[in-house]
């Protein structure tokens, strides 16, 4: 018993260290372990009998049916009365040679497994945003974080500087004061901050299933520039390529087969048709025979009437596929204006990136001039804390800029139907992993 202690202890220690993460990583996890993709998959899978379900109304027909019977005869004939047994077995086989409804069903199949691998497609797309999403938030709340404690550090100089001016006569307790509640006011925001970063771990973990473990953080971007293409190009390339626009377009093609197909609710049948048939023990009088039956022939069917389903059929297919037409229009200028206002942050995701660099430098060295100034005591103790707070404030902006420029890249390509994992890979590339 007193080596339980102990081997836990080498447990631990010789345990492996969690490894860093990067984007890629995550978003491979949340492929295996996210329920909303897991569901999207199952609906592609499902989506794959749609074509062997349409062609099935294109292939034969084969039904095997059979009985076993008693049967009791009460007849005024004379010997009319009888009781016997018997049996019946018949195969019966069809194959359509025309069906116009079948042969458009079996075209509207190939569209709907289409469709199934553009919302797959899309999940995918909407899994990459999301994870990217949860990464950078979670990065961001790390760098407040660091940018807090920096901002502690320099206060609590601040703090014992006022204290032992205060105590040789040289300031008043009023610096004192000042920068206590300045400390006092950081500590509050730390707590925030860290219970910020708790919430979005937790919401990174419920996308890959297990504690995201130390993430490779963001590096200095350099030479950021805007996406290739002017903003038209762009809107062009979603209204072709968007995921959802896409889907539309495959159901408003699926709605007009479906007024073809139910036109063709007036149209004959011909069919191709083979039975064979075998009784045993019929009843014939007195007599009990077995016959074998067997045809082979055509059967053609010509609808004359049916209440008026078929033309009220057409009508609502009519009725549809206006709406699907409306759809399909709402689908590409939604896609439009997304690559456009994607397109328009990226853009000037690049200006306020620079932008907040040189305002980070400048308030750095407003910081440092108001320092000195102290020292030659034409600046106070609340002015050195007020740079403090400028500076802490530039940094979280500047950090924030950096994760929505890549954010609007990305949502960029997804509005236009790029996204794809090696975009993660490309982001990767500026991501190293944290200093321990």
């Amino acid at each position: 018993m007193q080596l339980k202690p102990l081997f836990l202890a080498l447990t631990w220690a010789l345990a492996p260290a969690a490894q860093a993460a990067n984007l890629s990583d995550l978003f491979r996890d949340a492929q295996a372990y996210d329920a909303q993709y897991a569901s999207a998959r199952a609906a592609w899978q499902a989506g794959q009998e749609k074509s062997v379900q349409g062609r099935a109304g294109l292939l034969p027909s084969v039904n095997l049916g059979g009985n076993v019977r008693y049967n009791s005869v009460d007849s005024t004939l004379p010997g009319g009365d009888a009781n016997y047994d018997s049996n019946a077995l018949s195969i019966n086989a069809a194959q359509p040679l025309f069906r116009k409804q079948n042969q458009v069903q079996y075209e509207q199949s190939k569209g709907q497994v289409q469709i199934a691998a553009m919302q797959l497609k899309l999940a995918e797309q909407d899994l990459i945003l999301r994870v990217a999403q949860a990464y950078f938030d979670v990065l961001q709340a790390q760098d407040i974080i660091a940018f807090i404690h920096s901002q502690k550090a320099a206060i609590t100089e601040q703090l014992a500087s006022a204290k032992r001016n205060f105590e040789v006569g040289t300031a008043t307790v009023t610096d004192t004061h000042e920068a206590q509640a300045r400390f006092d006011l950081a500590v509050a925001q730390e707590i925030a901050e860290q219970n910020s970063l708790n919430i979005r771990l937790r919401t990174l973990e419920k996308f890959i299933g297990k504690p995201a473990g130390a993430l490779d953080t963001l590096v200095e971007l350099k030479q950021l520039k805007a996406e290739s293409g002017n903003i038209d190009e762009w809107a062009a390339r979603a209204a072709e390529g968007n995921p959802q626009a896409e889907i539309q377009r495959l159901a408003k093609t699926i709605a007009d087969q479906e007024v073809e197909r139910n036109r063709a609710g007036h149209y004959p049948t011909v069919d191709a048709v083979a039975n064979y048939a075998r009784n045993n023990g019929q009843n014939f009088g007195s007599m009990q025979v077995d016959t074998r039956t067997a045809s082979i022939g055509l059967e053609l069917n010509l609808p004359i009437y049916q209440g008026g389903l078929a033309s009220s059929r057409v009508r609502e297919a009519v009725a549809n596929q206006e709406k699907a037409r409306q759809d399909l229009e709402v689908a590409t200028r939604e896609a439009g204006l997304q690559a456009r206002q994607a397109y328009l942050n990226a853009s000037s995701g690049v200006a306020r990136v620079q932008a907040l660099e040189q305002a980070l430098a400048s308030s750095k060295a407003q910081l440092d001039s108001t320092k000195l100034g102290l020292q030659v005591g034409v600046r106070t103790n609340l002015d050195v804390l007020n740079a403090e707070q400028q500076v802490l404030s530039a940094q979280r902006d500047l950090a924030g800029a950096r994760y929505a420029y890549l954010l609007a890249g990305l949502s960029l390509k997804a509005a236009a139907g790029s996204l794809s994992p090696a975009d993660l890979a490309a982001i990767d590339l500026h991501l190293k992993p944290a200093a321990k």
